[in-house]
């Protein structure tokens, strides 16, 4: 098996568990699984995760209600932020998704809210854009990128599918420019990646691929508030997680949630909103 292939089976292993999904739907709220944009450091994680999705989209908000948008979500989750852009904009999305159980969750949701005619859930891997090229206006993706085994192929995707002058979005859990892979091997033990991007490869790698106008939003602080939360909302709720996902994983998220607070308090990781045009 290929690393490539490895890769890619971890994450659809990952995301295809029981116990990561009841994880996601109790304590993240099961529409958006991404970093949010918190007013107050005890706001409800849905509610600041729906925020990011509305502050990500209004910088190609103009792109977006223009008749005719195509969009492209990579790695969808339960499609949160597709519906997100679906319903507001009108927009045509077609949501990649590597997880076919999370895929069966986002269109029965897509359904029940009239939003299936807008909305194609397609199960596939990012790394192997089932599309033509320049098939989209926007290519959209919030925290699925520190899971792919390739970035640089992962991105040489993206831009392939975008049409001339189309609008790359998206977000990543990222290492702070200068922090070396192994600062962080512990913490992202359970994303089974050898390490994560940074910042600074992002502005190179898309410069590379002739994306251009890139603006980099860098909200370091909105990572270390959402993990806060997520530790503080894992230990109110351990009986009812206990149930959920059960003793063992539950442990696992216990022991691992702190050490992303730490490196968050130690400068170690980054996040933010990208946007670069072709």
């Amino acid at each position: 098996m290929t690393e490539e292939t490895q890769g890619v089976e971890t994450a659809h292993h990952y995301y295809g568990s029981s116990q990561v999904d009841g994880f996601y739907s109790a304590v993240w709220g099961g529409e958006s699984i991404h970093t949010g944009s918190y007013l107050s450091e005890h706001e409800s994680i849905a509610t600041a995760s729906r925020r990011t999705i509305e502050r990500a989209a209004e910088r190609i908000a103009e792109r977006l209600g223009r008749p005719g948008t195509t969009v492209l979500d990579l790695g969808s989750g339960y499609g949160g932020p597709t519906r997100y852009l679906a319903e507001t904009f009108g927009c045509r999305v077609v949501a990649l998704n590597i997880s076919e159980s999370q895929n069966e969750r986002h269109r029965r949701t897509n359904a029940e809210r009239g939003l299936d005619g807008l909305i194609e859930v397609v199960t596939g891997s990012f790394q192997d854009i089932p599309f033509p090229d320049a098939e989209f206006d926007v290519v959209w993706s919030q925290e699925a990128f520190c899971h792919s085994p390739d970035r640089d192929r992962l991105l040489a995707e993206a831009a392939r599918v975008l049409r001339p002058h189309g609008d790359l979005v998206f977000t990543d859990v990222m290492a702070a420019d200068g922090v070396p892979p192994e600062a962080l091997h512990q913490v992202i033990e359970r994303l089974r990646v050898p390490d994560l991007a940074t910042p600074g490869y992002y502005r190179r790698r898309l410069a590379e691929l002739g994306l251009s106008h890139l603006e980099f939003d860098q909200q370091n602080g909105q990572l270390r508030t959402h993990y806060e939360r997520l530790t503080e909302e894992t230990r109110s709720r351990q009986d009812q997680l206990r149930r959920l996902v059960g003793p063992d994983y539950l442990a696992e998220l216990l022991a691992n949630l702190p050490l992303w607070v730490d490196a968050c308090r130690d400068g170690r990781l980054s996040w933010g909103v990208f946007h670069a045009r072709r």
